[in-house]
């Protein structure tokens, strides 16, 4: 998700970021959908993800918590 903490991406970035895939990235963006922590929108062929910010961070606060770990975790570091 370290693409999706900086900007928007599309689908075919992030499979050119990762080396997997389309079909298996696609599979991953919709479960990350699915779960609140990104949203999605189509232009023509192309789905364009991004990052929801704030459920993003209410994750890492929520593992940092069930973890015991400081609080405050830098989202780019949790990402990678």
């Amino acid at each position: 998700m370290r693409a999706l903490a900086v900007a928007e991406a599309t689908v075919a970035e992030l499979v050119a970021q990762v080396r997997l895939s389309q079909p298996l990235v696609s599979w991953h963006v919709g479960r990350l959908r699915a779960a609140g922590l990104v949203t999605t929108r189509r232009i023509g062929r192309e789905t364009f993800c991004r990052l929801r910010r704030e459920a993003f961070d209410a994750f890492a606060a929520r593992q940092a918590e069930i973890l015991g770990i400081a609080a405050g975790v830098d989202p780019e570091r949790a990402a990678s």
